[in-house]
């Protein structure tokens, strides 16, 4: 098995994953409108972790194809999944989960997915032996 694809290639599917966990309250609740309530009640908006994601989206592709340095890919990963996780918590722990009708797992589950672009980005390092 190759690390130096198979990693990066785990935190694309870690970021689809992220938007996927952002996406699931639109397509869940009966008031789409109130997704939004949902999203912004806590300390930090989690759609930000939506864009830290599709950044990484390129960042990982970028790396593992060669089209960047892998190390700069695997660096940047690390920071912006690091970075991915801090919001997906802040917002779980500060959130109103009575603003829509979705499960209240859905903000832990976030939490958990947003650590696997991070997860994915530390193994990438470790594969490239920069630690």
């Amino acid at each position: 098995m190759d690390d130096l694809r198979l990693a990066p290639s785990v935190g694309i599917v870690g970021c689809l994953a992220v938007l996927a966990t952002l996406a699931a309250p639109y397509v869940l609740a009966a008031d789409s409108a109130a997704v939004g309530t949902y999203y912004g009640t806590g300390a930090v908006n989690p759609l930000v972790d939506g864009l830290f994601a599709l950044v990484l989206l390129i960042v990982f592709a970028a790396g593992r194809e060669g089209r960047t340095d892998p190390g700069y890919a695997a660096g940047m990963g690390l920071v912006f999944g690091l970075f991915m996780i801090g919001v997906a918590l802040a917002w779980a722990l500060t959130v109103r989960v009575d603003a829509v009708l979705v499960s209240e797992s859905h903000r832990w589950v976030l939490v958990a997915v947003a650590a696997l672009p991070a997860v994915a980005s530390a193994w990438y390092v470790r594969a490239l032996g920069l630690v």
